[in-house]
């Protein structure tokens, strides 16, 4: 990593699968923090952990190293494996069906385009401070939506 680094981490939630969910984002940079977070009422889960990168990353105002930690394989294999392949295909799959959430995923190649990304994987609620932050700030939202108040 270069110096001027962002850190990023990113969590999306959800309850049922469609149902409310909630994404977050928490940036890290020179020791300050900021914490993003949002929601739908109807989505999948897959959906809100694509937005909360996508947001996360719509928060830097210019160019930059980015180190972005997600839980979710399927965002950072989605990145770092299929979506050449995806572009290639004329946005499909292998099997030759449309790629699911491909408005999110070409949002997430544009913003990504911007900066040089690192992507690194963490266990889900493990031992990541800063994942669980993002879990809990995701499951808030989702909460909010259901009309659930949030935790003391």
């Amino acid at each position: 990593m270069t110096q001027g680094t962002v850190t990023l981490y990113t969590d999306g939630a959800c309850s049922g699968n469609p149902g409310p969910g909630g994404w977050a984002a928490i940036l890290i940079y020179k020791g300050q923090e900021k914490e993003l977070s949002g929601g739908e009422t109807m989505t999948t889960n897959n959906r809100m952990e694509l937005k909360a990168v996508i947001e996360g990353l719509r928060a830097l105002t210019r160019p930059c190293p980015v180190m972005i930690y997600v839980d979710s394989q399927y965002v950072r294999r989605g990145m770092t494996e299929w979506l050449v392949k995806w572009k290639l295909n004329n946005w499909r799959t292998a099997d030759k069906k449309p790629v699911k959430n491909d408005d999110l995923w070409r949002e997430l190649d544009s913003e990504v385009s911007r900066h040089t990304v690192y992507w690194r994987w963490v266990k889900g609620h493990a031992s990541s401070e800063y994942n669980q932050r993002a879990d809990a700030l995701a499951v808030a939202e989702w909460k909010k939506i259901r009309g659930e108040s949030p935790p003391e």
